[in-house]
Parts: C-alpha cells; sequence; structure tokens
C-alpha cells in the first residue's frame, strides 16, 4: 500500500508539474500564430520557456582561477618531439580519420563596419573637412584616407577596377577627383561588389600573380596539405548561409575542379545554422519580444549554435578553424607543421586514453594500476583528483577514471597574447567547485572584480581557434557532442530591433561552454600561424600582402 501511495503522489507531482508549465507557455504563447510559428522552426515550446527563465535569473559570470601559462596548464613541443608526432598523425590521416571543418556563415559586414558608415554619412562631410579632422589624427578620418591612399594594395583592387569600368568610370579618375562616395558604392552594394553584405570567405584575401584567392580557396589549400588520405582524398565541411550557397558552391567548385586536375579529390560538404538553434529575444521585461507585425522575434544563437552541426558530422579527426584566418602559400609551412605535429599530439593522447579504457571494460586492472592512471590523469592531463578520489576502492576508482577519461579530447593550439580582441584560456572553477582549462572570451568575466580583472590581465596567451578534436570514442563510436556541453555558459546581450531595446541570448560558444566538459588540452603554437582578418585594413598587413 505505501508504494501505491508513493507512486500515485509521485503521479500527482509531475501532473501539476505539467500543468503548471502548460499554464506558463499558455500566458506566454496564446496565440495559435505563435504556437504555428514555433513549430514551423522545429523549437519546442519548453525550450522557449527555459530561455525565458534565463532571460530572469541571468547567467553567472565565470570563475577564473588563473590564467593558463607555460608549465601550468600551457605545453610546449619541442623540435625532436615534431617528427614523431607528424609520424603518428601521418597514419591516422592515411587511414582517412582526418577532415576539417569551417566555419564560415559570418558576413562581412564587420570587416567594412568603418567604410560602411562613411558612405552613409560621407554627405556630411565635405573632402577638406575630412583631410583637416585626419591631419588632426582623429583615427576614423586617417583609417578612411588611408584606405584610399592603399587602394592598388587591396586584393579586390582588379575586381573593383572592373565593375566600375563596366559602369563607364575610370578608378584612377575617381581617386584624384576624391569621388570617395562613388567608389565605395561600387565596392559595398549591390550595385557593385557588395563587399559589405557577402560573406566574409568570399572577400578575395590574397593576390597571386593571376589571381586573387578568397578564405574558402585558402582553406582548400591549406587542408590539402595536411587532410588527405592515402587516396589523396581531402575532406572539409562548411558551415555557410543559405542565401549564399549557389555563389559558395561556384567559387569552391571552381578552384576544386583545377586542384582536381593534380589529383587531388575534395569531398566538401556544407551545412547551416539550423532555424531549431535559435533563441527566443526577450524585452527589457524578459517577456517575449514581438516585431512590429505581432510575431515573435528569434535570433541566432551564436557560434555556439554550430554544435549541432559538427555533432552531425560523425566525424574522427578534426580541424577546427576561422574562415578569416588563413595565408597565401608563402607562409603557409609553419601553419602545415604545427596542423600536423597537434594532430600527432592528439593521436597520442587518444592511445594513452584508449589502452586505458579497454583494460577497465575488460576489468583487467589492480590498485597499482588505477592508482599509477589516477597519476597520469593529474600528470599529463591535468585533471583534479581530490583526495576523496585517492582513498575509493579500486573498482569506484576505475568507475571514476572510465567516467573521466571517455569524453571528446581536443588539443588546442594558443598563441602568445600580443593584443589581438578575443579569448584566451583559463583555469576556470566549474559550478560543482572542481578546476578545469577552458577558453574563456573576455565577455564571461566579471571585470569590476579586482581579483579576477587581475587574473584576467596576467594572461600570456591568447585562444586564435586552432583545434583539433578527437570526437570519438575508444570503439570508434561518435560522442554525442551535447552531452559534453554547460548550457549555463552562453551570453545575454542587449541588441536592438526597430530602435526598440531587446535581450538576445547566445548559447555556449562553440569552443568555450559547447565544450567546457571535453578533456582540454592547451599547445603553445608560433604567431605566424594566427594571421585573422577582422578588419579591411588587416589585409595591408605584410602577412596578406603579396612577398
Amino acid at each position: 500500500m505505501v508504494k501505491k501511495k508513493s507512486r500515485k503522489t509521485a503521479g500527482l507531482r509531475k501532473l501539476n508539474n505539467n500543468i503548471g508549465r502548460e499554464r506558463k507557455l499558455m500566458a506566454h504563447f496564446p496565440d495559435e500564430k505563435d504556437k504555428a510559428q514555433i513549430a514551423s522552426m522545429g523549437i519546442s515550446e519548453e525550450k522557449i520557456e527555459r530561455e525565458l527563465e534565463t532571460f530572469k535569473k541571468g547567467i553567472p559570470f565565470i570563475h577564473i582561477e588563473a590564467p593558463c601559462t607555460i608549465g601550468h596548464g600551457i605545453e610546449t613541443i619541442d623540435d625532436d618531439e615534431i617528427e614523431s608526432f607528424i609520424s603518428l598523425f601521418k597514419k591516422a590521416v592515411n587511414s582517412g580519420r582526418a577532415m576539417k571543418f569551417t566555419p564560415a556563415s559570418g558576413a562581412a559586414s564587420r570587416m567594412f563596419k568603418l567604410l560602411l558608415s562613411f558612405y552613409n554619412d560621407l554627405d556630411r562631410f565635405d573632402k577638406e573637412e575630412i583631410l583637416h579632422r585626419a591631419v588632426k589624427g582623429e583615427s576614423d578620418f586617417e583609417n578612411f584616407l588611408l584606405f584610399f591612399d592603399s587602394i592598388k594594395k587591396f586584393p579586390f583592387f582588379e575586381d573593383l577596377k572592373k565593375t566600375l569600368a563596366d559602369n563607364a568610370f575610370e578608378i584612377e579618375n575617381l581617386l584624384s577627383e576624391k569621388e570617395y562616395k562613388r567608389i565605395l558604392e561600387y565596392l559595398l552594394t549591390e550595385k557593385g561588389l557588395n563587399c559589405s553584405n557577402k560573406p566574409k570567405g568570399l572577400i578575395p584575401f590574397h593576390r597571386y600573380d593571376n589571381n586573387a584567392r578568397t578564405p574558402f580557396e585558402e582553406h582548400l589549400s591549406e587542408a590539402e596539405s595536411y587532410a588527405k588520405d592515402k587516396h589523396n582524398i581531402c575532406k572539409i565541411h562548411f558551415t555557410i548561409n543559405d542565401e549564399y550557397r549557389d555563389s559558395i558552391q561556384n567559387k569552391i567548385e571552381s578552384y576544386t575542379k583545377e586542384r582536381e586536375k593534380r589529383e587531388t579529390p575534395f569531398q566538401v560538404t556544407y551545412s547551416s545554422q539550423r532555424s531549431s538553434t535559435n533563441t527566443i529575444a526577450a524585452d527589457m521585461d524578459n517577456n517575449p519580444f514581438r516585431d512590429k507585425k505581432g510575431s515573435l522575434l528569434f535570433r541566432p544563437a551564436g557560434h555556439g549554435a554550430l554544435l549541432e552541426n559538427l555533432n552531425s558530422l560523425n566525424g574522427d579527426i578534426v580541424f577546427i578553424k576561422n574562415i578569416d584566418n588563413v595565408t597565401p602559400d608563402r607562409l603557409k609551412e609553419t601553419t602545415i607543421l604545427y596542423k600536423k605535429a597537434l594532430g600527432g599530439y592528439l593521436v597520442k593522447i587518444q592511445e594513452e586514453i584508449f589502452a586505458i579504457l579497454k583494460k577497465i571494460e575488460a576489468k583487467d586492472f589492480n590498485i597499482d594500476f588505477t592508482a599509477q592512471t589516477l597519476k597520469y590523469m593529474r600528470e599529463r592531463l591535468s585533471l583534479v583528483i581530490t583526495e576523496e578520489i585517492e582513498v575509493k576502492s579500486e573498482a569506484d576508482r576505475a568507475a571514476f577514471i572510465f567516467s573521466s577519461l571517455n569524453r571528446p579530447i581536443r588539443v588546442c593550439g594558443m598563441v602568445k597574447n600580443e593584443g589581438e580582441p578575443g579569448g584566451g584560456p583559463f583555469w576556470v572553477k566549474n559550478h560543482e567547485g572542481s578546476t578545469s582549462r577552458q577558453i574563456v572570451e573576455k565577455a564571461q568575466i566579471n571585470l569590476d572584480d579586482e581579483k579576477q580583472r587581475q587574473s584576467f590581465q596576467r594572461a600570456t596567451h591568447f585562444n586564435p581557434v586552432d583545434l583539433i578534436c578527437g570526437i570519438r570514442d575508444y570503439k570508434g563510436k561518435p560522442f554525442n557532442l551535447t552531452d559534453y556541453s554547460d548550457p549555463e555558459s552562453g551570453f545575454i546581450s542587449i541588441k536592438s530591433s526597430h530602435g526598440k531595446k531587446l535581450k538576445a541570448l547566445e548559447l555556449p560558444g562553440l569552443w568555450n561552454g559547447a565544450m567546457a566538459k571535453w578533456i582540454t588540452l592547451f599547445v603553445e603554437v608560433p604567431i605566424a600561424t594566427f594571421t585573422p582578418v577582422k578588419t579591411v585594413f588587416d589585409l595591408l598587413r605584410k602577412e596578406h600582402q603579396p612577398g
């Protein structure tokens, strides 16, 4: 009788919870139009309710204990180790285990932000005022004039020149007459190259003798040097904006057809960010935000949403690198060398961990084995092993080891911090009180806290997004990567729509919270492997100019 009463009570509690949740949902989405909109995006009402609750509660700052530094969280690879790691990687890549994953859906609007701002406001300034304010040292005006003074150095110059000529304009005449707006019109808008609206991956970054290459083409060229198997097949996946799918595919196909004549077949696949990963926007009172037509507003949830894309690949060894971090062929040697070395380092760690897991699965272990393995986890992987674990029984220690090691693994290249904006490697205190290595963005840290600010400022290294990921387990089965994400490490930011403020929720970043529960290793790589293009002026840096 007691058991029946207990079951009945539990059932009533569950029913009441469901009724309460349904009432909440009805309060927010009373209209069938809302339900149809939500259903069309493949989003559950419960997911939206959780997001609205997150707006109310907020997302706590991450607590950093200390920056990861050389010898304390960041490892180095000696020159005499590189060849052995490359040899290990070669065996893995020859068997078809490697591929490249490049997030490439971002628009180039930020890259051309300054020029676009001037284009929209240029009628407010006459030519003399622009020159006067540049001479006074106002940086925006200095950079604006620098663009036109250096315009012939940009890899898209020839395309711009031709587009203007096709419309009966000579670029030399426009430059001499300081017709800035006309030039920007044909550079930035649909009248010409439309650079401010295209994906960044379609903007020419490097000029060669007979052509200019886009980041898409440079990523293919780079992948060809380290990710092709014994059949010369090279696999690469791009996440793209569906609006530009045809343009992207045409650009990539023209490149790959030429390379395939040289016996390098490419297997290029694409995906886009799923609408089901979008998050609802909230007003400043944490209620669902509605647009002018009264419809719910959903927003892309940041690059953390791409975890679903990565998960769907069912890959094995996956290289991840941002679309805008590319070098011309003359500078690729160092990048390729360290890609192979880090790949081999990952394979070595996998082999060590897989051997441990197989012994535990076969129950082929004793107290000495578990003691040595805990030491390995502490010294080799920098995992925190508490005294409570040390004194557990042999079987309990083995269970802890198995649970801790049977996870995705990532080896993250880190470069010395030379003032680039962005995240870095830190020791982080997790929600349950343990400490682990994480990549942390500046926005995740409470810089108003003196100790946190000091820890952040002591960082010696920067995250260039240079990851090699092992996403299969010791049996060769793909992990479900969503199981190893930290849902409490997203972002809430303030945006606007048609002049009204709103709150936007981003999912845990792909290499931040989305990989928080992975086995993580940081390895220093040369600064030469990091050549990002965040603004159009970065293309004037020597590494992006012809040698």
